[in-house]
């Protein structure tokens, strides 16, 4: 043959390797949700795409019988076209023993280099560019190819399902999402603007309640505002004009002996219909959901959705209450700020770039949010930052007590009745931590 014919056979083998090689790639990366859409648009490709990923042993046998067998028939054909002409030219300079080494050397490359860039590298990135579009468009010539290979293909793999079952190799595809999948997925779609900030900030706070503890959000035991049995006409009506609440803890003497709780409204009523609001009974007084300290924030929402209730009573493993929790409270966890009344007072303050204060009280998670940090050290042993100082420390805190962890100081500012009111966190610049180290080691 001629060399035109030979470059026009080789051409041919090339286009033929890059459509596989198109084809592979497009086919193992189309993400199956895109394709679930398609096909339920009605879209018959996408299912065939679907189809033929879920049994897909058929496909790679045909896909690598066809690249193989062009690979080595265009390399058989290219060294025969090329290598008389690199001979001739390698022989205007050079005349010796390893003319034809020489010029076999720059046929087999240029082959080589041929088949990388046109058949291998540039399909494949052409690939990963739309693989579920590429999928689509190249199912039906694809499963055409399948078939005429079905033979051999089958052999093959009746082998390597063999060499598979020999040495126990498990060749099931574990398609299970997890976490980490899904928090990549909402990442990529914040930096591509796709999801907002902070539409971004809730999707990861609705999967942090399954592993957020109910304390982590509830009204603390020494700030729960509740009336007793006793409790005076005049205190009542002080508490409700105080504490624009909706639920009150009636207790019988103390916080610790919980009879029920109260909805404000049905003291307003009374009070709207002149009647005394100082004898608290049972048509006034409601039974009020106890849990344990130990449940996720998940595990309440579906105690609240299969009793009705939106308040509940948080007790410890010695009966003691610890706080009381809302409804409410788990929204604010989930949507912050744009949830929270402005009135309220804020746990974490910013003061600069470089700078926060932050309740002792505040829930570590949202202390890891506002300063991003991925993670605490033994967080399981502590669910506060008052409870992280502690920790750290190994005593109660004090005044100036400090703590050093990555980037960050940690300085207790006030202290109530060995309560960490306040801290003063501090983004440390490189010199300040190289300094701090060259201490350590000293």
């Amino acid at each position: 043959m001629s060399l035109f014919q030979n470059i026009v056979i080789i051409a041919i083998l090339i286009a033929g390797a890059g459509f596989l090689s198109l084809t592979e790639i497009a086919l193992a990366g189309a993400r199956k949700v895109k394709l679930k859409i398609l096909a339920e648009a009605g879209d018959e490709r996408a299912q065939k795409v679907l189809d033929l990923q879920a049994n897909s042993a058929d496909f790679f046998a045909a896909s690598q019988i066809g690249l193989n067998a062009v690979a080595i028939l265009g390399g058989i054909l290219g060294e025969g076209a090329f290598r008389p002409y690199f001979l001739s030219f390698v022989s205007r300079f050079y005349s010796g023993q390893w003319a034809e080494t020489i010029s076999f050397s720059l046929s087999f490359t240029l082959v080589t280099s041929l088949f990388i860039l046109f058949a291998d590298l540039m399909p494949k990135r052409l690939a990963m560019i739309a693989p579920e579009k590429i999928a689509v468009s190249v199912i039906n010539p694809i499963q055409i190819f399948i078939v005429i290979c079905k033979p051999l293909a089958w052999i093959i793999n009746a082998i390597a399902n063999l060499l598979f079952r020999l040495f126990k190799v498990n060749t099931t595809r574990d398609d299970n999402i997890t976490f980490d999948d899904i928090s990549a997925v909402m990442d990529a779609g914040a930096q591509a603007g796709v999801l907002q900030k902070q539409e971004h900030h809730f999707i990861e706070n609705v999967f942090e309640l399954e592993e957020r503890n109910v304390p982590s959000s509830m009204t603390t035991r020494e700030n729960v505002i509740y009336f007793t049995l006793k409790e005076t006409e005049d205190s009542i009506r002080q508490k409700l004009a105080e504490y624009p609440y909706s639920k009150f803890l009636v207790c019988n003497e103390n916080i610790d002996e919980v009879i029920g709780y109260v909805d404000a409204k049905d003291i307003l009523v009374r009070i709207l219909n002149n009647q005394k609001i100082n004898q608290l009974n049972e048509s006034t007084i409601r039974t009020v959901l106890t849990i344990p300290d130990t449940l996720t924030l998940s595990e309440l929402l579906d105690r609240f959705r299969s009793t009705k209730e939106k308040f509940a009573v948080v007790i410890n493993e010695y009966a003691l209450v610890v706080g009381v929790i809302t409804l409410s409270d788990i929204m604010i966890t989930v949507m912050g700020d744009w949830v929270t009344p402005m009135e309220e007072e804020q746990q974490i303050i910013k003061r600069d770039n470089n700078s926060w204060l932050i309740e002792g009280s505040t829930p570590i998670e949202d202390v890891m949010h506002a300063l991003t940090i991925d993670e605490m050290p033994d967080q399981e042993n502590y669910e506060t930052l008052a409870g992280f100082m502690m920790y750290k420390l190994r005593k109660i805190p004090r005044p100036a007590d400090t703590v050093i962890f990555g980037t960050y100081k940690f300085e207790v500012v006030d202290v109530d009745h060995f309560k960490i009111d306040q801290l003063l966190v501090t983004r440390l610049l490189e010199d300040k931590i190289e300094q701090i180290e060259d201490l350590g080691e000293n």
